[in-house]
């Protein structure tokens, strides 16, 4: 487990002030690097003290041996690739690494998923008179990906990933209306700057993104999604993977809550689409010289 790894399993452990410094420190933890104690105490609005027992708790000597723990985390792996890489590795290794690596982290994230929220979830979404799914970056694939699956839900779907658009879109929403808005930072300002328009126009902003960020903080719900990928300095994959599974868990729930009937209109929605394939072929039947 590496620093940011352990701080994220700490963090119920942690009292309310070293919990602060805990958030400062996984929102930027590059710019925790390159602090002292006393700008890092500052940007937490704690005392000096406090910082130190934040460390120690997480078993370091203190503030200068936690931040050589937490560079040297930083600089495990090949930056833009995987934090698992290394440069050596051959294709037999890199492949092994991405899909054990994506495996362990989503059975994190599920442990950690908060049920109730989940749940909470769904039923705000079954309830919404327009539901719109929001991104940027890798974030858009995932909205794009919500999209294609709630679009034959019979309800009013928006996504769009031209910013001014989305704008327009929460500018526009009502009550009634839900925005789902996904990042897995939750620090990019535009995605917050349209929660807080949303929510303005009485829209309720569902968010699937890392805890304690400033996303999450102004979301109406937040589905924290803990998971041990820094996008900052590595390409986003484990974070995308864990993000798809919630859509699909929160696609299936929206279709069990529905009921029966909600589910033949599907299964006529599969029909009709039938004819657009090439029927399926046995593997069997095919000879291999």
């Amino acid at each position: 487990m590496n620093m940011l790894e352990k701080i994220n399993s700490h963090m119920e452990l942690l009292s309310k002030s070293e919990r602060k410094v805990a958030e400062v420190i996984l929102a930027s933890p590059q710019t925790a690097i390159h602090s002292s104690i006393a700008i890092l105490a500052r940007m937490a609005d704690v005392s000096e003290p406090t910082v130190n027992r934040f460390c120690r708790r997480l078993d370091t000597k203190g503030y200068p041996d936690f931040k050589l723990q937490l560079a040297q985390s930083l600089a495990n792996g090949t930056p833009y690739v995987n934090r698992n890489v290394d440069e050596n590795d051959g294709v037999d290794s890199y492949t092994v690494k991405i899909f054990e690596s994506t495996m362990a982290s989503l059975e994190q994230v599920k442990t950690r998923l908060d049920i109730s929220a989940v749940n909470r979830a769904v039923d705000l979404l079954t309830q919404a008179k327009k539901i719109s799914f929001f991104g940027l970056g890798a974030s858009a694939a995932v909205a794009h990906d919500a999209m294609n699956k709630f679009f034959r839900f019979n309800i009013p779907i928006v996504y769009s990933e031209d910013i001014v658009m989305q704008r327009m879109s929460c500018m526009n929403s009502s009550e009634g209306d839900v925005v789902v808005l996904i990042s897995h930072t939750g620090r990019t300002k535009m995605l917050v700057d349209l929660a807080g328009l949303a929510r303005e126009n009485d829209a309720t902003v569902i968010a699937i993104t890392s805890p304690y960020s400033p996303l999450a903080h102004e979301a109406s719900l937040t589905l924290a999604l803990d998971v041990p990928e820094d996008t900052d300095v590595f390409m986003p994959m484990i974070s995308r993977i864990a993000q798809l599974t919630l859509i699909d868990v929160l696609a299936t729930g929206f279709t069990l809550r529905r009921g029966a009937k909600f589910r033949d209109n599907l299964k006529r929605v599969k029909e009709a689409l039938r004819e657009s394939r090439f029927d399926k072929v046995d593997s069997a039947a095919y000879k291999f010289d």
